[in-house]
């Protein structure tokens, strides 16, 4: 349980400090940095799921336009 209690501590003194050293290194408020990263997390994930329904419609239409047939009495 030690441990545990170990890696928490240095995860929390390390890992959550980034948005604080960034913004010290770059000279800026710390919350401005965090807006910032989720900002940056909602476009990427906008964006991602526009290409997927994007590719998905270009799909279908593909499908809808490009129909395989089945035998030459088809035509």
């Amino acid at each position: 349980m030690k441990h545990i209690e170990s890696l928490r501590h240095f995860f929390e003194k390390h890992g959550f400090a980034v948005s604080s050293r960034f913004a010290d290194r770059l000279g800026m408020k710390v919350s401005d940095v965090r807006l910032f990263f989720i900002y940056i997390s909602f476009v990427t994930l906008g964006f991602s799921f526009g290409i997927y329904l994007t590719l998905a419609f270009l799909l279908r239409l593909k499908d809808m336009i490009y129909t395989k047939r089945s035998s030459v009495f088809d035509l």
